[in-house]
């Protein structure tokens, strides 16, 4: 998530849910506009690993199958030459604070107005909610849907 300084960039989250899906499609749209690029950012964690007592588990291959899925889902969702052109990131974290860093720096952050969590009658997700807030710069927020 280094890139050039004066390149352009669309930071989108992505979590296989229909709006971070809408999201994706509006980000390349938009990157399209502003001559720049998109970087699609997957987050992954393992809830309760801290103090979690239960069998070990292999990070790498868990963060392996995560980069196939994540290669998968944007070739599904945007099909095998339109997500050439995507730079991806998965990273094991945080998602709001993996997104903010992510973003610093960047013509626009998108996101999902709701992940694959939460209540289905929120209209915006917890992490849709804080990147809006904390963001350094601007935040598109996508509904499923309305792309």
């Amino acid at each position: 998530m280094d890139g050039d300084v004066t390149e352009r960039r669309v930071v989108v989250g992505v979590d296989g849910s229909p709006s971070s899906y809408a999201a994706l499609r509006w980000a390349l749209r938009y990157a399209g506009f502003v001559g720049g690029v998109v970087e699609a950012v997957a987050v992954w964690e393992l809830p309760g690993l801290y103090g979690w007592s239960a069998p070990a588990v292999d990070m790498e291959l868990e963060a392996e199958e995560a980069r196939d899925r994540m290669r998968q889902e944007l070739t599904d969702v945007l099909g095998a030459d339109a997500a050439g052109s995507v730079r991806t990131h998965l990273v094991h974290g945080n998602t709001t604070d993996v997104l903010l860093r992510a973003a610093e720096g960047a013509e626009a952050l998108v996101v999902g107005s709701r992940g694959r969590g939460g209540f289905a009658r929120a209209l915006l997700g917890s992490v849709s909610q804080q990147v809006s807030q904390h963001a350094t710069c601007p935040v598109v927020i996508v509904r499923a849907g309305r792309d």
